[in-house]
C-alpha cells in the first residue's frame, strides 16, 4: 500500500491539473478565454479546449437565435394622432462575441438596449404611417424598415437582428369601434366608386359590341344582296339561253314551275277561267312534246 501511495497521489495531481486545464464548448455556445482580465481568445467551434490553470478563466455566451418577446403591447401614435396597441417580437443573435462583451457585457444588457432600439424604430415608423398602413397596407414595409434600422445599431454591439415582427396591431377598446366604423364607411365609398366605374365600363363595352354587331350584319346583308344579284343574273342568262334553244320547252318548264308554286299550299284558292292559257298543259299534256 505504501508503494502505491506515490502513484495514487501523482494520479490525483494529474486529474486535478487536468480539471483546471480542460473545458468543453457546447454547440450552442461561444467561449471567451480571459487572462488577467483581458480577452485572450474567442472559441466558436464546439469541443474540448485547454487553458492555463489559475491564470485563465472562461466565460460562455449563447450562440443560438434568441427572441425578445414584448411583455405587453406598447402604445404608439400614428400619423393621424391615433393611438394603437402594438405587440411585437424580435429575433437576434450574437455574431461578434468580443465586440458584444466589450460593448454590453451581458445578454441582459443587450436585450435592454435592443428593446429600446426597436421601440424607437417602431415609434418613428408609426408616426409617419396611417392606421390603414400599419394594419394592412404597409405593414411589411414597416417591419422591414424597423429591422434594418435596428440591425444597423445592433451591429455596433456585435449583434445581428434577424427579424422584427408585429404580432398584433389593434386599437384601445374605447376608440376601436369608432375607428372601425370610419374604416367601414371608407371601404363602402371605395366599393361604390368601383361599382360605378364597373357599370360605366360595362355600358361602354356593351355599346361597342352592339356597334360591331350592326356593322357585321350590314356587311353580311350587302354581301347577301350581291350574291343574290349575281345568282339572279346567272339564272336570267340560263333562262334566256333555254328560251333561245326551245321557246316551247321553255314555256312548258315555266308553266311547271308556276303549277308547283301555285299548288304548293293546299289552303290557297284560285279562281280562273277553265279556258285560260294557264291550264294549257293541264288540258293537253302532249302540247309540250309537240313543241320539242
Amino acid at each position: 500500500m505504501q508503494k502505491l501511495m506515490p502513484t495514487m497521489l501523482a494520479l490525483l495531481a494529474v486529474l486535478f491539473i487536468a480539471s483546471l486545464s480542460l473545458f468543453t464548448v457546447d454547440q450552442r455556445q461561444y467561449a471567451m478565454v480571459f487572462q488577467f482580465g483581458e480577452v485572450e481568445r474567442v472559441i466558436k467551434q464546439p469541443g474540448i479546449q485547454f487553458k492555463i490553470p489559475l491564470l485563465q478563466n472562461v466565460r460562455y455566451f449563447d450562440s443560438r437565435v434568441l427572441t425578445i418577446d414584448a411583455e405587453a403591447p406598447e402604445l404608439f401614435n400614428t400619423r393621424e394622432k391615433k393611438n394603437v396597441l402594438v405587440d411585437s417580437y424580435v429575433k437576434w443573435r450574437i455574431v461578434d462575441v468580443e465586440q458584444f462583451y466589450k460593448s454590453v457585457g451581458s445578454e441582459a444588457a443587450a436585450v435592454a438596449r435592443l428593446k429600446q432600439t426597436i421601440n424607437d424604430g417602431l415609434r418613428a415608423e408609426f408616426g409617419q404611417k396611417t392606421v390603414a398602413d400599419v394594419i394592412s397596407g404597409k405593414r411589411d414595409e414597416v417591419m422591414d424598415t424597423v429591422r434594418k434600422r435596428a440591425d444597423a445599431d445592433a451591429r455596433k454591439i456585435g449583434v445581428e437582428i434577424l427579424d422584427v415582427r408585429l404580432k398584433r396591431v389593434d386599437f384601445p377598446d374605447k376608440i376601436s369601434s369608432s375607428v372601425y366604423d370610419r374604416m367601414q364607411s371608407e371601404r363602402r365609398t371605395v366599393a361604390s366608386q368601383l361599382r360605378s366605374e364597373g357599370a360605366a365600363d360595362a355600358e361602354r363595352i356593351r355599346a361597342e359590341a352592339e356597334k360591331q354587331r350592326d356593322v357585321i350584319l350590314a356587311e353580311a346583308y350587302n354581301k347577301a344582296q350581291q350574291l343574290k344579284g349575281e345568282g339572279d343574273a346567272k339564272a336570267a342568262a340560263i333562262y334566256a339561253e333555254a328560251y333561245g334553244r326551245s321557246p316551247e320547252f321553255y314555256a312548258f318548264w315555266r308553266s311547271m314551275d308556276a303549277y308547283k308554286e301555285s299548288f304548293k299550299n293546299k289552303s290557297d284558292v284560285m279562281v280562273l277561267d277553265p279556258n285560260s292559257e294557264f291550264f294549257k298543259y293541264f288540258k293537253n299534256p302532249q302540247a309540250a312534246s309537240k313543241g320539242k
